[in-house]
């Protein structure tokens, strides 16, 4: 024991070599007690030595072979963290002793799974010994983890070199529990042909690993052992199998690390025709779901059909749900599939043509056009019928392509009739959208108080922090009582003020502790602090609130909009504060402030004059800022940008100017700050700057009339839903807004609402507020710049036109055009030009752009030409 607390290994080992068998069986009790009192914390204080030396003594006192691999079979709670000190042991005891050793280890293992360290003290004693290894499943697959270690171009060498390698590799096949990787297999693979292992068993395994493997993994198992051509063809079944299990992953949809693996596999597995056709429909059910998983069911349909096994009627079914799909390059190929079925049997050329004229009616002028030149190449062996069904099709053709049309199929094209504009359809604007009165009861607020700490709802909030200020001047014991369900729920924090933190207020009505951050109080209210200017305007109103609560002075809150927007209306402010000259109350000063930038302009002289009787000091303020229309409207425009003539501005981000005041504001400084410059300032405390603090909802509410102000200090911070409230709120939508409509649009990552972006054009078109050639302007300077993407802008575009806004649209594009255009056109020029010929041909443009017709003068068949060509025509 003392060589033990020493951790003198090499002691220890000459130790049990002096001792006799009876001497180390007395040794073992000691030293099995001290095992057992150390405990994991005990063990864990030890050095290495000392944990070596103390589990060599206890496996070199085990004196018989029997008690030796109970022992090592048990594993021990606590060992050391390499296995060479089992080898020292072994080595004391006779070669008897230990072939003795190995047969019982190889007995407990077959009984139940042991310690992975076993393998190595049964290899040494193999190999040491001459005995045999054992042929269990578990020392057969320690063998070959042995040797799949290390570099695996060298594994092959390293079982060559093993003399034990003819009796296990063999069995390695034989056994299914034993596992091993892909680089073992390729191994088995060379070996096999070798004649060291059975060929049929080796394909059989590898049937047998790919089965059970997710496609990723299999591939690689399968790749492995290439099949030769007889084996190829008696293997049918079992690749059949395999090809089924993987229709059906197919069929369950996923994203591309479950298709594409999926793919691939099913590519390997190289089906012929005949081995596929048993698996036609689905197949066919393959052509409607995602880009990838139709791609590959129209490939392996096109090789049924070049195999002749495939039925016309299947085909034309093909080319119903792949002709008016959105992806070009399934339509494309699709449109070549039915070329080289008409040029390879012109007998079917009717049969291909009447389907390939349901890409006529496909959105993308430039596969009609294909569709149309694939009719031109194969007319003449379509018969009378086909031609009639032809020229009926040809009318979903675009402007630009029906006169070709005509000409090829023997119809009249009057080009003299005036070409009739398409209906604009906008959306529905909606009349004002009032918020329903004061919440009624102390549980109506818990509930509103539930909604704001689950959702950013302004109005919500509003309702229950006026909710919070009336119900606690009535009945604060029933109030408390019905936010107790609701407490449970702590909102996280955020670095600026947010409306969640007004559960803050509602623990101090509560009296209850402040939540908790980092282990220290948190309570917005008072040990926390804001970032914006709009932050700090609402925690001053949150701080203000509790005030109010507190005294109970003031019965309810002016602040609390009429109107979703956050609006209020004007004839209500009025009434609401001659009832709090009634009752002889002067309103808190910040939530005054918040009413009259809420309070919405009015010209009606009846509240105007019901505004001028006011007496408090609240009242003549009301009236003044009545009288004067509230605060003025700001232009965001940046220096320099070519207000004229947008379509002519250099390529930059172009982002809207910091907005100041031109005059006093006649508020308190936390109120007059959200109509500040939101500029960072140079003190320690800092001030706002656009990347400290995402821009949310309620800045919107706070000014409902100046939407564009709140739009240039969001810069680009918006996300898609704060972008659709700036939509709807009111005032001009100035530069500001527009600049934030073309940013979301086209903004090139990922995780951007674009379609939020798409809904804001189109409620400012139906609003006629909608400026298209400053939008133009501000998506062509982005896209030649590289902020923006041109695919995602003409997806997004092209989204706004498919709602039936083509004029809308077409106005966007026509004043985009000559500078994405000018020079060398941009990346996606052919796909901005392909939408611009549809949008002009909806809605009956007329025009000359100098840029368009240029393009359309230059040699070449690009998309770009052509589609060029196509809107000089339409225009003209």
């Amino acid at each position: 024991m003392a060589l033990v607390e020493a951790g003198d290994v090499p002691g220890v080992l000459r130790a049990l070599g002096e001792l006799g068998a009876e001497q180390r069986a007395a040794q073992l009790p000691e030293l099995t007690a001290r095992y057992e009192e150390m405990g994991f914390p005990g063990w864990l204080k030890l050095t290495d030595e000392q944990r070596v030396a103390l589990a060599s003594a206890r496996l070199g006192c085990q004196v018989t072979p029997d008690a030796a691999a109970r022992h090592l079979h048990s594993g021990g709670r606590y060992v050391p963290t390499h296995d060479d000190w089992m080898v020292d042991v072994v080595d004391l005891f006779p070669v008897a002793w230990r072939t003795e050793l190995v047969a019982r280890l190889d007995e407990q293992v077959r009984e139940g799974s042991g310690s992975q360290r076993l393998h190595l003290v049964v290899d040494h004693i193999v190999r040491t010994t001459g005995c045999p290894m054992p042929e269990s499943d578990y020392f057969v697959e320690g063998w070959l983890r042995k040797h799949s270690y290390g570099p695996s171009g060298d594994l092959l060498e390293r079982l060559r070199e093993d003399p034990l390698t003819p009796t296990l590799l063999p069995l390695v096949l034989e056994r299914s529990s034993v596992s091993f990787t892909s680089q073992v297999l390729s191994a088995l693979c060379t070996f096999a042909a070798e004649g060291m292992v059975d060929r049929a068993a080796l394909v059989r395994r590898t049937f047998e690993i790919v089965a059970g493997q997710r496609p990723a993994a299999a591939i690689h198992f399968w790749q492995a052992v290439p099949l030769t051509a007889d084996e190829h063809a008696r293997t049918a079944p079992e690749r059949a199998a395999l090809a089924e299990k993987l229709l059906v992953r197919l069929l369950q949809g996923g994203g591309p690390k479950t298709i594409t693996p999926a793919v691939a596999f099913l590519r390997a597995l190289a089906l012929t025709p005949a081995e596929k056709a048993p698996f036609l429909r689905d197949y066919v059910a393959m052509l409607d779901l995602s880009s990838p998983v139709a791609s590959y069911g129209q490939e392996v349909l096109r090789e049924l059909d070049e195999a002749g096994l495939l039925e016309e009627d299947v085909l034309s079914e093909a080319c119903e749900r792949i002709l008016l799909r959105p992806e070009k390059k399934l339509v494309r190929a699709q449109l070549s599939w039915l070329d080289r079925a008409a040029r390879r049997v012109p007998a079917r050329a009717g049969r291909m043509l009447a389907d390939a004229a349901l890409a006529f009616g496909h959105p993308d002028v430039s596969v009609q056009e294909r569709a149309l030149q694939l009719v031109a190449r194969h007319l003449k062996n379509a018969g009378d019928p086909v031609r009639a069904e032809l020229r009926t099709a040809a009318a979903s053709l675009g402007p630009g392509l029906s006169a070709r049309a005509a000409e090829l199929l023997g119809t009249e094209h009057d080009t003299g009739a005036e070409r009739v504009a398409e209906a604009e359809v906008l959306p529905f604007l909606p009349g004002p959208r009032p918020v329903r009165g004061p919440v009624g009861t102390a549980a109506e607020v818990a509930q509103e108080l539930a909604v704001v700490l689950t959702d950013d709802d302004v109005v919500a909030f509003e309702r229950a922090l006026d909710g919070l200020v009336r119900h606690a001047r009535l009945d604060r014991a029933a109030l408390c009582r019905a936010l107790e369900p609701v407490m449970r729920r702590k909102p996280g924090v955020h670095r600026d003020c947010g409306q969640s933190d007004l559960y803050d207020v509602a623990a101090a009505v509560r009296g209850d502790e402040p939540r908790k951050m980092y282990g220290l109080p948190h309570r917005r209210i008072s040990h926390g602090e804001a970032i914006s200017p709009p932050g700090k305007l609402l925690m001053a109103r949150l701080t203000e609130a509790l005030d109010v609560i507190e005294s109970g002075a003031q019965p309810f809150l002016l602040a609390l909009p009429t109107d979703v927007t956050g609006a209020v209306d004007a004839g209500v402010l009025v009434e609401r504060v001659a009832e709090l000259e009634r009752m002889r109350v002067e309103p808190a000063p910040v939530d005054l402030a918040q009413a009259l930038l809420r309070v919405t302009p009015t010209a009606d002289e009846q509240v105007r004059r019901a505004a001028d009787d006011l007496r408090s000091d609240a009242g003549r303020r009301l009236a003044r800022w009545l009288r004067e229309g509230g605060l003025p409207h700001q232009d965001s425009t940046p220096e320099k940008w070519p207000a004229a003539d947008p379509a002519d501005a250099p390529p930059g981000r172009w982002e809207p100017a910091p907005l100041g005041p031109d005059q006093d504001i006649p508020l308190p400084p936390v109120a007059a700050a959200v109509f500040g410059t939101y500029e960072r300032d140079r003190s320690l405390t800092g001030g706002h700057s656009p990347y400290a603090a995402y821009a949310a909802p309620y800045w919107v509410a706070q000014l409902p009339h100046h939407r564009d102000k709140v739009a240039a200090h969001a810069k680009d911070s918006v996300n898609g839903r704060m972008l659709a409230r700036l939509a709807e709120a009111g005032g001009p939508a100035g530069y500001a807004l527009h600049w934030q409509i073309a940013w979301k649009i086209g903004y090139p990552w990922t995780g951007y609402d674009r379609d939020a972006a798409v809904d804001a054009l189109l409620l400012l078109a139906a609003q006629g507020q909608l400026d298209g050639r400053l939008l133009a302007g501000q998506l062509q300077a982005l896209i030649r710049n590289g902020s923006s993407s041109p695919k995602r802008v003409t997806d997004g575009l092209r989204a706004a036109a498919e709602t039936g806004a083509y004029a809308t649209v077409w106005s966007v594009l026509e004043a985009a055009l000559p500078a994405l255009l000018r020079g060398t056109p941009v990346r996606e020029a052919g796909a901005f030009l392909a939408l611009a010929v549809e949008c002009a041909s909806r809605c009956a443009a007329k025009g000359r752009i100098p840029e368009v017709e240029a393009v359309a003068a230059r040699t070449g068949s690009s998309q770009t030409v052509k589609h060029a060509r196509l809107l000089r025509d339409v225009l003209s």
